[in-house]
């Protein structure tokens, strides 16, 4: 009798645990039918949802194309394929395990209880790598930290390398009604376009979403903030060294009329070398049609071609096909033609050393560029003439291409009178200082903003002020989601930029957050002024 019972109140259990699974499951409806993820820790995540349906035969170099409806539940429980890349020291003709031409999927996280109308605030993540790598997927970057907090966290892939932007002729006269060149631009749209028909549904509020990336997503940030085909998409951004001036922003022309003295080579003319390169002749129709038959391996590289002419190798990233990038960010910026919304952007103090900007080898050499402000340069890079040149042109590096943009760009935010806040993040883990000698480089605040430490590359090891800056840059980026404004509760005061004051919020290298003037402002000066004086002498063709 009482194993009955037992075998009763068991059965009863394994009933009732079946009810409850099937009233919390991760699944939602959207437009295109049934979504089913998974629910861990209070959080439902779905991965690999398509966005746009496959860019590969005739659509490759075309704008996303429709996803259509799918019939029962799609399984969502798996990352899709990132976007076809070669992978570091990958062999010639080979592209990175993982990845593949289908890639244009994004990933969700929520909370659990997170109804269908529940407003929450929304934010859309865009990975890095150079236009050439990286993806919307993996530990480090997992939305869950977000979702816990009350975010709806997007993560998306965009086609890359010769995939994400390219221009032929051929490419250029056919579909002439359709845009052109920077197709992972175009992703990226056709992502926040289905985050606008579609996050209602997983308690998100289309009205309420933040884009936010790194490096090349910090790129897009800006571009995004300038195409006019993306506005009234997202409301709030956060540009995390992404720089703001020209440069790989938008710049190169699709034809040689339109070339700068920034891209003196038009992506036609990359595009004409790419296809000679492999045996195809002509520009024609005929010449698109072997370039849309060739492997996907023989495609992806890393991104460059040389100029045709034994000149150097080319950066082939974002273009200026006048239609849906009209300008570069600089030039909208100066114009006051961005998007007006409100602003968190900045960058590491230590992002990348060597050659990166120039090919100074001595401090004297560094600084002589600088021409009449030469000797302010030294004031302000090292003042007492003992530094490291390898320290010196870190910092430069750091400043010409993050530093001093992403203050610029903060100045033509507040002219519009939109709230900005700017971040130095120099914080390095005492386990990592003997290698990170000069200070926070490319990508290290990733983790931090995401609090996803565990995931970090190259640091195994979690310290007490470790989570104290995880905290803090998770929170920032969750209270800016929800409201536009950084600040909280308990945390250090992050005050809005304006020029007279300077101020930004200092996370020191000790792992202390300050709100406090610039402690770059000499360098960043003296590195407006040489971009002045560059411009100036470019208008005058010299």
């Amino acid at each position: 009798m009482r194993k009955g019972i037992l075998g009763l109140v068991l059965l009863l259990g394994v009933t009732i645990s079946a009810q409850e699974s099937t009233e919390n499951a991760a699944k939602v409806q959207t437009e295109l039918g049934v979504i089913r993820g998974v629910q861990e820790d209070g959080v439902h995540s779905f991965k690999g949802i398509p966005f746009a349906a496959p860019p590969v035969g005739e659509f490759r170099w075309r704008p996303p194309q429709p996803v259509k409806a799918w019939e029962g539940e799609l399984d969502a429980t798996e990352y899709g394929a990132n976007c076809a890349q070669s992978g570091w020291g990958g062999e010639p003709g080979t592209i990175s395990e993982g990845s593949s031409e289908d890639c244009l999927y994004l990933n969700v996280w929520k909370p659990a209880n997170a109804k269908t109308g529940a407003n929450l605030p929304v934010m859309v993540w865009i990975h890095g790598g150079g236009f050439v790598g990286g993806s919307g997927s993996g530990a480090g970057i997992a939305g869950d930290e977000f979702a816990k907090k009350g975010v709806v966290l997007i993560t998306i892939n965009y086609r890359l390398g010769r995939l994400g932007h390219f221009a032929f002729p051929a490419l250029s006269a056919e579909h002439p009604e359709e845009h052109k060149g920077s197709y992972a631009y175009m992703d990226q749209i056709a992502a926040l376009q289905w985050v606008q028909k579609n996050i209602a549904a997983f308690g998100g509020n289309p009205d309420n979403v933040t884009i936010f990336g790194f490096s090349a997503g910090g790129v897009s940030v800006h571009s995004l903030l300038t195409i006019s085909d993306a506005k009234g998409l997202f409301h709030k951004a956060i540009s995390q060294s992404g720089g703001g001036r020209d440069g790989v922003l938008t710049g190169r022309p699709i034809r040689e009329e339109n070339a700068s003295v920034f891209y003196p080579v038009s992506a036609e003319t990359i595009g004409i070398n790419f296809a000679k390169k492999h045996g195809i002749d002509g520009t024609d129709a005929d010449a698109l049609a072997k370039l849309r038959a060739l492997p996907v391996e023989e495609i992806v590289d890393s991104g460059q071609e040389n100029d045709g002419e034994g000149g150097p190798r080319i950066y082939s990233g974002p273009i200026l096909d006048g239609k849906l990038v009209r300008e570069t960010a600089e030039s909208a910026y100066n114009a006051g033609r961005q998007m007006q919304i409100p602003l968190i952007i900045g960058s590491n103090s230590a992002e990348i050393g060597g050659s990166f900007v120039n090919n100074s080898k001595t401090k004297e050499e560094l600084f002589s560029l600088f021409g009449d402000f030469k000797e302010e340069a030294k004031a302000a890079y090292d003042p007492d003439g003992i530094k490291e040149f390898e320290e010196v042109i870190t910092k430069f590096n750091t400043d010409w291409v993050w530093g001093e943009p992403a203050r610029f760009t903060a100045k033509s935010f507040v002219k519009q009178g939109e709230p900005v806040f700017i971040y130095h993040f120099g914080f390095v883990p005492e386990p990592m200082r003997e290698r990170m000698k000069y200070g926070a480089g490319h990508g290290s605040e990733v983790g931090y903003v995401f609090n996803n430490l565990d995931a970090r590359w190259g640091n195994s090891e979690t310290t007490p002020e470790d989570k104290k800056v995880t905290e803090i840059m998770n929170a920032y980026w969750v209270n800016f989601a929800k409201n536009g404004n950084p600040n909280g509760d308990r945390l250090p005061n992050w005050p809005v930029y304006n020029e007279k004051d300077g101020e930004i919020m200092d996370i020191q290298l000790d792992g202390n957050a300050v709100g406090k003037e610039d402690p770059r402002k000499a360098r960043l000066d003296v590195i407006e002024k040489a971009f002045k004086l560059r411009r100036q002498l470019q208008s005058r063709g010299i």
